[in-house]
């Protein structure tokens, strides 16, 4: 595993080559962006943008939703994955936002967990990019890149990723830094055939140090 500040630097040689890297998913308020975030699981965002619209239409507010049945947001969601347990859980979590916070999305870790559906890599989006409260969200792509460039020991799981990041980085970073990794994993650290050897300055720390 690298040092505190060689993973500094290599963290940062990522955030460098997206420095504008943005949310890939489309909303317009706390709302849709915390259903957004519940639909993106084992799903692409852009497979979510073809959804959302006609959901955000139909269920313009927590209260519409938590008025419907899950059979029947099925109908907007069924082309995504494990849309059954998405709906169910879309109609639950609207309920508790109405029932326990006036129809407001919180922004209290504790609060956005016990919604139904709604894990800690969700609540950490949220927090980051709808109330811009420093979080830390790990996906598929983080944690796979940051076990590739050795900034968490081989076997580390989730949560550990989150944590080392969080402790190297500033927390001022932790926004932008979930963003451009994505976009670090999805273009250059692919799953197969990486090419993160065109990349030297993310070795440049390593060398230094050999």
């Amino acid at each position: 595993m690298l040092t505190d500040e060689c993973a500094y630097q290599t963290l940062h040689a990522m955030m460098d080559l997206f420095p504008d890297a943005k949310p890939a998913l489309n909303f317009d308020n706390h709302y849709q962006l915390l259903l957004a975030v519940m639909l993106s699981a084992q799903t692409t965002d852009v497979q979510v943008n073809k959804v959302t619209p006609a959901l955000f239409k139909a269920y313009p507010t927590p209260f519409e939703l938590a008025k419907s049945s899950p059979s029947e947001v099925e109908t907007y969601i069924k082309s995504l994955g494990l849309y059954r347990n998405k709906a169910k859980y879309l109609v639950q979590a609207a309920q508790q936002l109405v029932n326990n916070h006036h129809g407001q999305v919180p922004n209290c870790r504790k609060d956005l967990e016990a919604l139904a559906g709604v894990g800690r890599k969700t609540t950490n989006v949220v927090l980051s990019v709808g109330f811009d409260i420093p979080a830390f969200a790990v996906d598929t792509h983080i944690h796979r890149i940051c076990l590739h460039h050795k900034i968490v020991d081989q076997g580390a799981t989730v949560r550990e990723v989150e944590r080392r990041v969080c402790q190297v980085l500033d927390p001022k970073d932790w926004r932008q830094a979930h963003q451009s990794l994505i976009l670090f994993g999805r273009q250059i650290c692919h799953p197969r055939n990486p090419e993160c050897h065109n990349y030297p300055q993310l070795y440049c720390c390593q060398e230094e140090i050999g």
